[in-house]
């Protein structure tokens, strides 16, 4: 599958439409659902297969956030045979007490995986405590880049934004299919 024959199949498969809640708790009539793009093997296949070519060379280990980041990390693990963390919002409190489950990142070269970045707040917050746990993360690799607001505030931190797609390349693509929406203006991704 071709990255514009994917960016068409995500959008055929995540985008519906009715009356959705948003986050903000704006109302929207279109909304997209990442999880429906996760769950499916092949469109997640194509999507590493696509996305392992923005892995910075030197990673040693693929961080993914709870919760849409762990199978994104997961399928480009299988596809470029590097490690997978999978890093919890809070570490648990009971057991081992872990933050990132799976890999070992203590000294090790991270990359962080996220399937959507919006405002990258969830990201800082993850990367502050991947760092304290000892891992040096420098890069962020997502599906989606939703808005610009994202990498900006990451670049302040210190961190190289590597996307996949742009939301208006993914609602370009659906235009193709559909008549046009107008980008970033109450669409949302659901969490």
């Amino acid at each position: 599958m071709t990255k514009k024959e994917l960016a068409k199949e995500i959008y055929r498969i995540a985008h519906l439409t009715g009356s959705f809640t948003l986050r903000s708790g704006q109302v929207s009539e279109t909304y997209f659902d990442k999880y429906l793009f996760e769950g499916n093997p092949r469109v997640l296949g194509a999507i590493a297969s696509e996305l392992s070519s923005r892995i910075p060379i030197g990673i040693d280990v693929l961080a993914g956030l709870e919760m849409g980041g762990i199978p994104v990390a997961t399928a480009l693990s299988l596809e470029t045979n590097l490690a997978a963390a999978f890093v919890r919002k809070q570490a648990k409190s009971y057991g081992t007490c872990k933050l990132a489950e799976g890999a070992d990142i203590r000294g090790k070269k991270v990359c962080v995986v996220e399937d959507v970045v919006t405002t990258g707040g969830q990201i800082l917050l993850s990367v502050k405590d991947l760092r304290e746990a000892g891992a040096i993360v420098e890069d962020v690799v997502c599906v989606i880049e939703r808005h610009p607001d994202g990498r900006k505030k990451l670049a302040e931190n210190g961190l190289k934004l590597h996307a996949l797609f742009t939301m208006d390349e993914l609602i370009a693509a659906g235009a193709d299919q559909e008549a046009p929406l107008e980008p970033q203006n109450g669409q949302g991704w659901g969490d």
